[in-house]
């Protein structure tokens, strides 16, 4: 598997699995692809009628699924799977997702990995940074980054690469979620845009001394933070909107102030 022409398997072609298996193509990679519904066939991939026939022969398999249909996505290739292969599953699943999903594989010869795409894919395609963690993690990182993704190993212990997305994701995802409905409530309010230009404001200009301050400030003044959180779910139920997030926020700042 050193160097030249190699062959991939992609199993799922929605919009990640699309535009990566065309991304490996114009590197000059056969690309086989299948998917469970008809679609139409990216730049340069062959859409094959299984799974069998697209993972045998392959020395890499990349399942492109959602982390729901991942299990089903590995047993479809396990009849297929051979000793060198590489199989990665680049869902968002859980760390414990990841583990079975590499003890599943076990026997068949090939050496899982845990693919995490750490950013959107759309517009980006095989450029989208990712971390890679599991037995063949490192074979993987060497034959993907050569290609043009930005690929960084974790370690050889399937799941971990997972854990650093999704931890990460509790921050990005728990903060759009904060926006959003921030922003519901100045629409409510009739002051959206005024908003809207105080986050992009406070956003724009964000770095390391914001971060230290809002983290360093809650611990400092977790007592005042969640009274005016208080003040600010009482404000959100008055103009009628669901305060999911600040009821969330408020109860870590008492959880902070219970432990001291």
């Amino acid at each position: 598997m050193s160097g030249g022409k190699r062959r991939f398997a992609v199993l799922g072609l929605g919009e990640a699995g699309s535009e990566i298996s065309a991304d490996i193509a114009a590197r000059g990679q056969r690309v086989l692809g299948y998917d469970i519904r008809p679609v139409e066939p990216p730049a340069g991939v062959e859409v094959v009628g299984s799974p069998e026939e697209a993972v045998g022969g392959a020395h890499v398999v990349l399942a492109l699924v959602p982390a729901s249909d991942s299990p089903a996505a590995a047993r479809s290739a396990l009849p297929a799977l051979g000793e060198g292969m590489i199989y990665a599953d680049c869902s968002s699943g859980s760390p414990q997702l990841k583990r079975e999903l590499a003890r599943m594989l076990e026997g068949t010869g090939a050496e899982f990995v845990d693919l995490t795409l750490m950013g959107t894919v759309p517009g980006r395609g095989l450029s989208t940074p990712a971390f890679v963690s599991g037995p063949g993690a490192e074979r993987l990182a060497g034959i993907l980054h050569p290609l043009g993704m930005p690929v960084e190993r974790v370690s050889e212990e399937p799941g971990d690469a997972a854990g650093r997305k999704l931890l990460r994701s509790v921050f990005v995802k728990g903060m759009t979620g904060a926006i959003m409905e921030a922003l519901e409530a100045a629409r409510a309010a009739g002051c959206e845009e005024w908003l809207w230009e105080n986050i992009v404001a406070e956003l724009t200009r964000a770095d390391e001394v914001l971060v230290r301050r809002l983290v360093n400030g809650t611990y400092k003044h977790a007592r005042r933070r969640a009274e005016e959180m208080a003040a600010a779910e009482q404000l959100l139920e008055a103009l009628g909107v669901a305060p999911e997030i600040t009821r969330a926020a408020k109860t870590r700042l008492h959880s902070i102030l219970r432990r001291g």
